[in-house]
């Protein structure tokens, strides 16, 4: 997809979301303007895709599990997106590498640490796999908590509804620490461990009434 139709969608999806969902950003000064860099979410909602993707006015590439590319269509609309399909229960080489060449060439990632959507609201124990990405790239990764998805459209649910929908962003975590004194299995639990400690932090945010929103 070029970057002039993107463009477009982004800021459709972000009218949209204004009008229906009183949508606001909470930390865009967060937001690095170059390099390569891992969002890490929660995920409370197929809606998160979209209204994290229109708080961010760089392209962000995307991870998903590889059974949402089992339609020809589907899997077309995705990758044009910008998806990068990963095989669950395994180590996926083939994904984990396309994603660093992305990072290396200072592009924006998004991860869903928990791996799944949340079935009630709250946030839900995360995955080693950011570890794995974020040991091999050596990245900093942005903590986003993404805050009334899970009441617009919740796990089960067949429509959307309009709520309000805050996109929080925290400080840049840097894991040189981390990279110098772990390895291996530890090292990726250190900073899965680290990021989700900091979306639990950013939670409350979410329910805060000071904002700088992008528009």
């Amino acid at each position: 997809m070029s970057t002039f139709v993107y463009g477009i969608l982004w800021v459709l999806c972000r009218i949209l979301a204004v009008l229906f969902f009183r949508y606001k950003v909470v930390g865009s000064q967060h937001l690095p303007s170059a390099g390569g860099v891992v969002f890490a979410a929660n995920h409370a909602s197929y809606t998160d895709i979209t209204l994290l993707g229109c708080s961010v006015r760089r392209r962000l590439y995307f991870i998903g599990r590889s059974n949402l590319f089992t339609n020809l269509v589907l899997s077309r609309i995705l990758r044009s997106l910008g998806w990068i399909p990963l095989r669950s229960g395994r180590v996926d080489r083939k994904a984990f590498g396309c994603v660093s060449e992305l990072l290396q060439a200072g592009k924006s990632l998004v991860i869903f640490p928990e791996g799944t959507r949340t079935p009630n609201g709250q946030l839900q124990e995360g995955r080693p796999g950011i570890g794995v990405i974020v040991a091999d790239a050596r990245c900093p990764v942005v903590p986003v908590y993404i805050a009334g998805t899970f009441d617009v459209l919740p796990m089960g649910a067949k429509w959307i509804r309009c709520r309000p929908v805050r996109v929080v962003f925290g400080e840049p975590l840097d894991f040189t620490r981390e990279l110098q004194m772990y390895q291996g299995k530890e090292l990726y639990q250190h900073i899965y461990q680290r990021v989700m400690a900091r979306i639990s932090d950013l939670s409350c945010m979410g329910q805060s009434d000071n904002s700088d929103s992008l528009i």
